[in-house]
């Protein structure tokens, strides 16, 4: 269908739309088009059009609309995006199966929908998963439907849901740790699952050492630092961050101790960690009427009287459960004269 539009170089295509935006006369109902190095940028009407565009008329396909699982189901389900994972936690497996279809049916770029089928368990932290639906391709045909990249603030990190443990609602919260980091610094992650404090720490210019129980983690860790192209600066241990005290001891700058459920026990070990001068980011899950005080209380108990001993940050992360929640402590120990 021909409809009127401006034909402008692709690098001034976005600004271009912009100003027929801001004139309230760039066409949502058309496609842009690119051709022979022009681009064809629909618009509603041509008066309006900024006298700086010479208008034209093209024909130009309609713009698809987007369909939504909501536009089958008639109601907006709870969802939750992981790379190309699709998940819901759905009790009644009618609706879970509802919502799949819908999900595969839609729009979304998703290769599998997984139900939440067990709480987190055991000390690696991961749960049981029941898959609803999944669509293989040929680049995912040897893939688990619970293996996925996800994407966060220009870093990509491959995981299997199934086998470690990773939230994606904590990406805000890994953002502002990583922003404090220097180059050169020594930083330690006491917990590190498949890297996503470590390796966007790495990319700051510090020098990593990431230690995680789960064996698996580890394995997608040392896979990510690769994809991330810091696999140099980062030193990957398999184990319990206690049995690497004797070859770090005094070595931190910075240490990540994110296992909110509990980092009280292994304070002990951050202060044998910590260098003359070390930041702790310690998560901690309290109850809402002393969020703070208890982890206070126990880096104090700790490291005092080697190191004194400054709270800078009182965070809380987000809520856990009624009258719970997550928080971060930033605390610099500074070893005393």
């Amino acid at each position: 269908m021909e409809v009127p539009c401006i034909a402008v170089l692709p690098e001034d295509g976005e600004e271009s739309r912009q100003l027929l935006a801001e004139a309230g006369v760039l066409d949502d109902d058309h496609q842009i088009v690119a051709e022979d190095d022009t681009l064809y940028i629909p618009v509603t009407t041509v008066d309006g059009v900024p006298d700086r565009f010479e208008t034209q008329f093209r024909d130009l396909p309609a713009r698809r609309t987007v369909q939504t699982p909501a536009d089958s189901l008639g109601y907006e389900p709870s969802l939750e995006r992981l790379g190309d994972v699709v998940i819901v936690d759905e009790d009644d497996p009618n609706r879970a199966a509802e919502i799949a279809e819908a999900v595969m049916e839609s729009d979304l770029p998703a290769r599998s929908v997984l139900n939440r089928a067990s709480k987190i368990k055991g000390e690696l932290r991961v749960r049981d998963w029941e898959v609803l639906a999944e669509r293989e391709t040929d680049e995912t045909v040897d893939r688990s439907p619970t293996e996925t990249v996800h994407r966060e603030y220009g870093h990509e990190f491959l995981l299997d849901l199934a086998a470690v443990y990773f939230s994606p609602r904590l990406a805000t919260e890994r953002h502002r740790v990583i922003d404090q980091i220097e180059a050169g610094e020594h930083v330690l992650d006491m917990f590190a699952g498949v890297g996503p404090f470590a390796i966007p720490a790495a990319s700051r210019g510090a020098e990593v050492v990431a230690v995680d129980l789960n064996e698996t983690a580890i394995d997608y860790l040392q896979e990510n630092a690769r994809r991330n192209g810091v696999n140099e600066s980062i030193t990957a241990i398999s184990g319990d961050v206690r049995a690497v005290v004797d070859d770090y001891r005094g070595w931190a700058d910075r240490l990540v101790m994110n296992l909110p459920h509990s980092a009280d026990e292994f304070v002990e070990t951050a202060v044998d960690l910590a260098g003359e001068e070390c930041v702790i980011h310690y998560y901690d899950i309290q109850h809402d009427s002393d969020p703070f005080g208890p982890g206070i209380e126990a880096i104090r108990a700790a490291a005092e009287p080697t190191y004194e001993v400054t709270v800078e940050t009182e965070h809380v992360v987000k809520s856990y459960a009624p009258h719970e929640l997550n928080v971060c402590l930033d605390v610099r120990l500074t070893r005393s004269a």
